[in-house]
């Protein structure tokens, strides 16, 4: 009988090397404390701050409403946890569910300390996704803008890239009956 090679495998990932640090701006949003306590669920993501003008010095897992409390306050100090974010020289990126007026400046910060950013502002103005672009642009840096976090509108967008290949004129029409609820800019092609 020959000597079988031993082969080890290993599924944990070192602690730092490959753990992302994981900014929340707009912490106390129903949609910041659902992110914050997706991220402090997920593997492979660590959250590194919590970002908000309320509740500050509350514990971001107690305001998401977590069993346990992650020790990490809510503050509004943006530049001080990108700051200990740089300093540890980890790979990060800032989840920005923040109000239009404070967008733009959130993702100079981010991308000042080397973070990419993510960016959820439904009624966010085209001119301001190309000012982002250009910016990030000029800085080497990835700035994804998500006007909807909607699986379905997500995938139908998909559907339509996919459809076009094979159609002349592809088109999709959202109706909601709040008219009010529709992507910002439609209603005025009602």
């Amino acid at each position: 009988m020959r000597n079988a090679a031993k082969v080890l495998c290993s599924t944990q990932m070192p602690p730092s090397q490959s753990t992302i640090k994981v900014v929340i701006i707009g912490a106390t949003k129903e949609i910041g404390r659902t992110a914050i306590a997706a991220v402090s669920k997920a593997r492979g993501m660590e959250l590194a701050g919590a970002i908000d003008s309320q509740c500050i010095g509350l514990d971001a897992g107690e305001i998401s409403g977590m069993e346990e409390a992650l020790e990490i306050p809510v503050l509004n100090d943006l530049t001080m946890v990108l700051g200990s974010i740089a300093q540890t020289r980890a790979t990060g990126v800032v989840v920005d569910f923040s109000e239009l007026s404070t967008v733009y400046d959130n993702v100079k910060q981010a991308a000042a300390f080397g973070l990419n950013s993510v960016v959820y502002v439904p009624k966010i103005e085209l001119d301001t996704v190309t000012e982002l672009s250009a910016f990030c642009e000029k800085a080497s840096m990835g700035c994804l803008v998500a006007p909807t976090l909607s699986i379905g509108s997500v995938l139908l967008q998909q559907a339509a890239i996919q459809a076009s290949f094979h159609y002349n004129n592809v088109e999709i029409v959202e109706s909601r009956p709040n008219p009010s609820n529709l992507i910002y800019g439609l209603e005025k092609f009602l």
